[in-house]
């Protein structure tokens, strides 16, 4: 059975609802984060030296990082569901989405984050920063047009992958119906999934920083 190693408020609720989406059973080890320094606990470092999450154990295969896990689960157990066919225009578009939403959209969604608990002093800096998130939410609003998901009509693990900084983008109040009211019934079409509401009761709710 897959064994998810899952810290509360963090990347790893993503991938409890991919496996609900793919009927596959699976085990949540919970972790706390520190209530002073919301870092994860070093009982994790048992699992994956880095001592992040999310980390899955499978037949004995430990697989860090968000974009591998859900990668390797839909390769091994997608059996042709969530990703588009390999080879395929829908498929470049699917792999882009897998690695833009680490690779270019959390640095402004975290940095805003940070910048927040500062206060005062990083306003300048702050103000830079919710220029770049505004950048990537008209991009991304524009690239949805009409399609439901991001790759079209298909619902995909791209969304999945896509929905955490948009989460905590949203908790944050960078976005709104009004201003990006495509991507705002997007992210509400994910929320009203049964797969992410299972999620939700095995995980545990969200509490998104501000």
């Amino acid at each position: 059975m897959i064994e998810v190693h899952h810290l509360n408020n963090s990347r790893s609720q993503r991938v409890i609802w991919l496996l609900e989406e793919l009927g596959v059973p699976y085990e949540v080890i919970r972790y706390e984060r520190d209530a002073v320094t919301m870092l994860a606990p070093a009982s994790l470092k048992a699992v994956h030296q880095l001592g992040k999450s999310p980390v899955i154990r499978d037949n004995g295969t430990v697989i860090a990082e968000s974009g591998a896990i859900i990668d390797y689960l839909v390769e091994r157990y997608g059996q042709d569901r969530f990703s588009p066919p390999r080879g395929t225009p829908a498929y470049e578009r699917y792999r882009y989405w897998l690695h833009y939403a680490e690779g270019s959209l959390m640095t402004p969604v975290i940095l805003r984050l940070y910048l927040g608990r500062i206060g005062e002093s990083a306003a300048p800096l702050m103000e830079r920063v919710v220029g770049q998130m505004q950048l990537h939410l008209d991009y991304v609003q524009s690239e949805l047009g009409d399609a439901p998901y991001l790759v079209g009509s298909q619902f995909t693990a791209a969304d999945v992958q896509m929905s955490f900084p948009f989460e905590i983008a949203r908790a944050q109040g960078t976005f709104s119906p009004e201003q990006h009211p495509k991507l705002f019934a997007w992210l509400q079409s994910l929320r009203a999934r049964p797969g992410y509401q299972k999620a939700l009761e095995k995980g545990g709710p969200y509490a998104y920083e501000k």
